[in-house]
């Protein structure tokens, strides 16, 4: 039993241990600021655990169904406001849990699920409320459409994680492959490199990659670029000025279109500068663009290793939209993900706005559309990250058809047999499908 008063750290650095890198904005402007502190007195003064957090925040739940079940306008303020803190302590349950390591996986089940319960009593109360009070059929449709669409959001991010981790999974597997066949370098994938370092400065990484001789493997052919070729990147980078194109072939994206490349080799930063990465100070804490100076202070300490393999799944993404790394950047740097309109806020809009100003349906209705858009968005993007994972897949497989072809062109020099000639390719296609 933990003891009455625990040895708790200060405000500001509870707040780096319990906050989330990055979180829906609703959170970061309106819960934070009253549930860090709270967090930091309950584990201080009080014997709390995180599961008891969590009943409160269902029984309150409960208690702001009541209210909007009454149906009055004076009823649908109250409700709104215990909703608020209803959810408040639902933020505070992983917070405790994470600064006095009393977390556990069935803490997490119980939090999730009383969630869905949260929302379904809450929609079935308020709708119903307002039926009673207006005989509009529309309350009833709209209650079924916000259950829907609050477990639509849910099983969308389940599934898209799902389909991203298998994707990693399947090019960890070709890599593991190619270190069988040649002491190949490690790999880090950019959309982590990009999430540890809020503030890292692009361009110059990339600007400083070309300098150095980057070899870079694009996504069109696979190609190699030569210390020659990067001197040539660099000085065409030089001279153009903005909104620069895409180059093809053997060419690295420009930084200013907003784009990596698909496996490119980014050394990390050399020992002897001693010079703090652009955004290290606020590395633990954000959660935005960063490469590969930026990203070698990643959280935990964890430099990325000189001549990481670099995969990038979302370059098609911030092909068509370049505008985009600037903007998740900019949110980043203040912990607010780019995703403004998830499960969170379509809450908020329904249960707190809708209720606090007497517009339950138009509130709603656009609540709910613009969840659709932001979940239609999500789904798109996962599209064009599949199209990179092909040619992610694409390269490792003609990397080892090459080294293959090589060690046979040697073994014949030698007048060698080389067993298992040309299996590299069906060595990693085996990894992969183990990987998945």
């Amino acid at each position: 039993m933990p003891s009455k008063h625990r040895d708790v750290p200060d405000l500001a650095e509870v707040r780096r241990l319990v906050q989330k890198k990055r979180d829906a904005w609703w959170t970061v402007l309106l819960v934070d600021p009253v549930a860090t502190p709270l967090v930091r007195l309950v584990a201080k003064r009080t014997r709390i655990t995180p599961n008891q957090i969590t009943w409160g925040a269902l029984l309150l739940g409960l208690v702001a169904a009541g209210c909007f079940w009454q149906g009055d306008w004076q009823w649908l303020i109250i409700g709104a406001v215990v909703y608020h803190v209803s959810f408040i302590l639902d933020c505070m349950d992983g917070k405790v849990a994470r600064l006095t390591g009393q977390g556990s996986v069935f803490g997490a089940w119980l939090d999730y699920i009383f969630d869905r319960v949260r929302v379904m009593a809450c929609a079935v109360a308020l709708m119903a409320g307002q039926y009673h009070r207006t005989d509009d059929t529309l309350y009833i449709w709209l209650a079924a459409v916000v259950i829907f669409l609050d477990g639509l959001r849910y099983l969308n991010s389940l599934e898209i994680f799902k389909t991203r981790h298998s994707m990693r999974k399947q090019i960890k597997a070709r890599l593991r492959a190619a270190r069988r066949a040649e002491n190949a370098s490690q790999v880090a994938f950019m959309e982590d490199l990009l999430r540890d370092n809020p503030s890292a400065d692009i361009e110059q990484d990339l600007r400083r990659a070309a300098e150095e001789g980057t070899r870079a493997l694009t996504a069109e052919d696979g190609g190699l670029l030569s210390e020659a070729q990067g001197a040539a990147l660099l000085a065409e980078a030089e001279v153009r000025e903005g909104g620069p194109t895409t180059a093809t072939g053997t060419s690295v994206p420009a930084a200013d279109a907003g784009q990596d490349t698909v496996g490119a080799h980014i050394p990390a930063p050399r020992a002897a500068e001693g010079a703090e990465a652009p955004g290290a100070e606020g590395a633990g804490t954000g959660d935005g663009a960063a490469t590969a100076e930026g990203a070698a202070e990643s959280t935990g300490g964890k430099g990325l290793p000189r001549n990481a393999r670099v995969i990038d799944l979302h370059q098609e993404f911030r092909h068509r939209f370049p505008a985009y790394l600037r903007f998740r950047s900019f949110l980043l740097r203040h912990r607010i993900r780019t995703h403004l309109i998830s499960g969170i806020e379509f809450q908020m809009g329904v249960f707190i706005v809708g209720p606090l100003i007497n517009a339950v349906i138009p509130t709603t209705i656009v609540a709910g559309a613009l969840l659709l858009v932001f979940e239609l968005a999500i789904v798109y993007k996962l599209l064009l990250s599949t199209r990179d994972f092909a040619r992610t897949i694409d390269s490792f497989d003609r990397e080892a058809a090459a080294r293959a072809a090589a060690a046979a062109e040697e073994a014949a020099a030698l007048g060698v047999t080389v067993p298992g000639e040309g299996s590299a390719d069906a060595t990693a296609q085996g990894a992969a499908t183990q990987g998945v």
